[in-house]
């Protein structure tokens, strides 16, 4: 839900402040800058619950933590590549296959009621993937349309 809402006010802000410099909105900058946010925020959190987002990787993949840390990257360089017009196109797609391939960490957490940010086994457990699929298509169409479709 936090990344969520930073994606959310992010955007807003840049809009207004975009609105208040230029006299109009670009609304795919707005909402790529709104992205970007929430990406620097979620890598932040890779190094903050390393332990607990370890926990929500398949028991079966090893370098759990170096994975951790491997997606925090991939999320910062993301979060930079949506603003190179040259990479724009290919970070989009990138991120989309990103987005997709994290849902079964997610399902995983539900499953096992995993709380990453406390590593302990007493989260929200399968309701939340309720919330969390549909939050990750929607995260994919917020990417496919401010950076492949009208970027």
């Amino acid at each position: 839900m936090k990344p969520l809402i930073v994606l959310l006010v992010a955007t807003l802000i840049t809009g207004i402040a975009f609105k208040s410099i230029h006299g109009t909105y670009d609304i795919s900058l707005c909402a790529r800058i709104g992205m970007s946010v929430m990406l620097l925020f979620t890598a932040l959190g890779h190094f903050m619950f390393t332990e607990g987002m370890a926990m929500m990787i398949p028991n079966y993949i090893p370098y759990k933590k170096e994975i951790v840390y491997f997606t925090a990257v991939i999320e910062v360089f993301g979060a930079i590549g949506l603003h190179i017009p040259q990479y724009r196109t290919l970070t989009a797609y990138l991120l989309i296959l990103f987005f997709i391939l994290i849902i079964p960490a997610n399902i995983k957490a539900a499953i096992e009621h995993i709380e990453y940010q406390k590593a302990t086994f007493n989260g929200h457990g399968l309701y939340y993937l309720w919330f969390r699929i549909p939050l990750q298509i929607f995260y994919i169409a917020w990417v496919y349309l401010s950076s492949i479709k009208y970027g």
